[in-house]
């Protein structure tokens, strides 16, 4: 469990240094070098650099896995991105109880960057940390368009998705553990989220699979819906 102590939102958002990777989130103005907003990754935009950001993505996700086929890719880069926006504001809700707005216009993302995906945040404006807003910023905001964006290029199901970001919300919780408890609970009810799986204590299973057992050398994981990597079509785990 990790012990917070609330401190004011800073425009650094510094306190989330000490959560790890995943939780940080570098502010700020940047001229120079500047990566694509989310905003037009998820409008299937094109940048000078990348292209089309998430086929990029995708892509680069694919040759790092050695992904048999690229919608297993998509899922885990979609899963991965999830995780950082549930973290970012899970953990800011815990240590600032109050969340940034994470406007996918503000939100820049380098989609050539490892893991955890690089995040940078243009401008810092408080938001209430309740579980209404925390949805509209991050399913409402992101998850969905991102979701449309994927989908567009690849043959991915909505309920895995779904199943993903539920997922990566109860391991960003399971980080920071009590601060984050009620507040996850709340977002696993909403519309989106709900019937993902089921969540006891701070176990989750989803009734769905990301794909990960697919990959070379790869199995199934600690909440997926399957004990043991399936046998049968591959088709068997994309809901």
């Amino acid at each position: 469990m990790v012990l917070l102590v609330f401190v004011d939102l800073d425009p650094e958002l510094a306190a989330l240094g000490a959560l790890g990777g995943f939780f940080v989130l570098r502010t700020g103005s940047r001229e120079s070098g500047a990566p694509p907003t989310l905003a037009l990754a998820y409008q299937n935009g094109s940048s000078v650099v990348y292209g089309n950001p998430i086929t990029f993505r995708v892509e680069k996700v694919a040759h790092s896995l050695r992904a048999p086929e690229p919608r297993i890719a998509a899922s885990i880069a979609q899963q991965g991105l999830a995780a950082r926006l549930w973290s970012v504001m899970l953990g800011c809700a815990a240590v600032y109880g109050r969340v940034p707005d994470l406007d996918a216009g503000l939100l820049r993302w380098d989609p050539d960057a490892g893991a955890p995906d690089d995040l940078w945040l243009s401008e810092v404006r408080p938001l209430s940390a309740d579980a209404a807003t925390v949805a509209d910023v991050v399913l409402h905001g992101h998850l969905e368009p991102l979701a449309a964006a994927l989908r567009a290029h690849y043959r991915i199901a909505p309920g895995l998705l779904w199943g993903n970001a539920a997922s990566a919300l109860v391991g960003a919780a399971r980080q920071l553990g009590a601060p984050a408890r009620a507040l996850t609970a709340e977002l696993l009810a909403h519309p989106l989220l709900a019937g993902t799986g089921t969540l006891t204590g701070t176990a989750f299973r989803r009734r769905s699979c990301c794909l990960y057992y697919r990959v070379p050398g790869g199995g199934v994981c600690g909440d997926c819906c399957f004990t043991r990597p399936p046998r049968s079509s591959p088709r068997a785990a994309s809901g």
